[in-house]
């Protein structure tokens, strides 16, 4: 009972002091310390007033320090090896926060980055009912594979329409060259008939002067000079009409000229329409440009499709990650660093990169609203930069799409840190 008083009246002061009666009996020396503590501890019978705490203005005002000072110099003799545990702990802990701060500063990452790509909406170009859609939804097709047939009859059709058209036009081609090689020889024939009538003209002239001059010098007939005379007027008319169908052949040469190059130009427009055909054939089966993945398909068959309507969508093999770092974090950041790669669908895989190219400006800047600072209240926030990192070895054994998050580390300087040096030392 007189241990619980004093407890309680004078924890202060007499917290570590056991009662008189408690005390064992031994016959070891006293230390002057616990002469100390024994001197210090009030008598039972000691009244309530003199067991209050002494007054500061009193020899005992620095009791309470020098008290405390001792209990942590005996709680170190006490317990050496859990002090040096303790030393040893803080140092480890003063140490591996140095380390993680110099190791740390090396690299800028971000939780904002999603793996991007220019998917595209594949349609046909002309219309008709699908016959087959030999693709399934999430299908990975290569460059050339096809993804749906349209009935191809009536295109067909059009196509053998397109070339007997072409055949007719070179049919027409064929005849009109004939036609000029006839006139050529028309020609010919029209030249000697030139030349005989010019032959003919010359001898009805001498024979109508020889008749004249026989008419005038008495030795011959009137009638014989008006005959070759008029036979001399028969030449020259026949030589006029001669020459008048020579002239008309070289003619017809001209126009069956122009009617080969119209000819010519209808068998070119004859073959255009045919390259036409064969187009819109081939324009029946959809094939992929390049590798890639069949999403969202909504193309089945019997369905009658027209041009521009959206067959499926597709994602090319082609992606990257597009990272919206702030724009705090691009001070050492450079095209051709590399990054590590953790995309969240799987956390396990770690895939190497590297900066592809920095975007000049930040992403509201190209938004369809962009910021109007210059008007209102202004509060500066710190804006995010859209920064491209494409993938050094992208995985092909998993799905990787437009949207997925990504956790991209880019390492901004190359020198290594004093965890890597110890690591590679130890």
């Amino acid at each position: 009972m007189f241990e619980d008083n004093v407890l309680e009246r004078g924890e202060l002061v007499f917290e570590d002091v056991e009662s008189p009666h408690s005390i064992p009996a031994s016959h070891e020396p006293v230390t002057p310390d616990e002469q100390n503590l024994t001197a210090r501890a009030p008598s039972p019978q000691q009244s309530p007033s003199a067991r209050q705490p002494a007054s500061p203005a009193g020899p005992q005002a620095d009791q309470p320090q020098t008290l405390g000072e001792e209990r942590r110099s005996s709680f170190l003799r006490r317990r050496p090896v859990v002090s040096a545990i303790g030393a040893v702990l803080l140092a480890a802990a003063l140490g591996g926060g140095y380390l993680y701060l110099d190791h740390a500063e090396r690299f800028q990452s971000t939780d904002d980055a999603f793996i991007a790509a220019r998917q595209i909406s594949l349609a046909p170009k002309v219309s008709g009912y699908l016959t087959a859609v030999p693709v399934t939804d999430n299908q990975h097709v290569a460059a050339g594979d096809v993804i749906a047939r349209i009935d191809e009859r009536d295109y067909r059709i059009a196509l053998e329409q397109a070339e007997a058209q072409v055949g007719a036009a070179r049919a027409s081609i064929d005849n009109i060259e004939a036609q000029l090689n006839v006139q050529q020889a028309q020609i010919s024939a029209n030249q000697a008939q030139v030349d005989q009538a010019q032959a003919s003209l010359v001898f009805a002239q001498q024979q109508a002067e020889r008749y004249q001059h026989l008419e005038q010098t008495g030795y011959g007939s009137v009638q014989n000079s008006q005959q070759y005379t008029s036979q001399l007027h028969q030449q020259e008319a026949a030589l006029q009409s001669a020459q008048a169908n020579f002239r008309l052949a070289q003619r017809q040469v001209e126009s069956l000229k122009a009617q080969h190059n119209s000819a010519v130009a209808n068998l070119a427009q004859a073959e255009a329409q045919r390259d036409q055909a064969k187009l819109n054939l081939s324009y029946t089966t959809v094939t992929a440009a390049q590798p890639g993945r069949i999403v969202n398909l909504g193309a089945a068959a019997g369905q009658f499709a027209q041009p521009g309507t959206s067959l499926t969508m597709f994602v090319p093999d082609e992606i990257w990650v597009t990272a919206n770092f702030k724009e705090i974090q691009l001070d050492r950041m450079r095209g051709g660093d590399p990054v590590t790669l953790q995309i969240d669908a799987y956390p396990e895989r770690r895939i190497r990169g590297h900066v592809e190219s920095v975007q000049p400006g930040s992403g509201t800047a190209f938004s369809l609203l962009p910021a109007q600072n210059a008007t209102g209240n202004y509060v500066k926030i710190v804006q995010r930069v859209p920064v491209k990192l494409v993938m050094d070895n992208p995985p092909t054994d998993v799905a990787l799409g437009p949207g997925m998050s990504v956790v991209p580390t880019v390492r901004v300087d190359s020198t290594p840190s004093l965890y890597e040096r110890l690591r590679r030392y130890l």
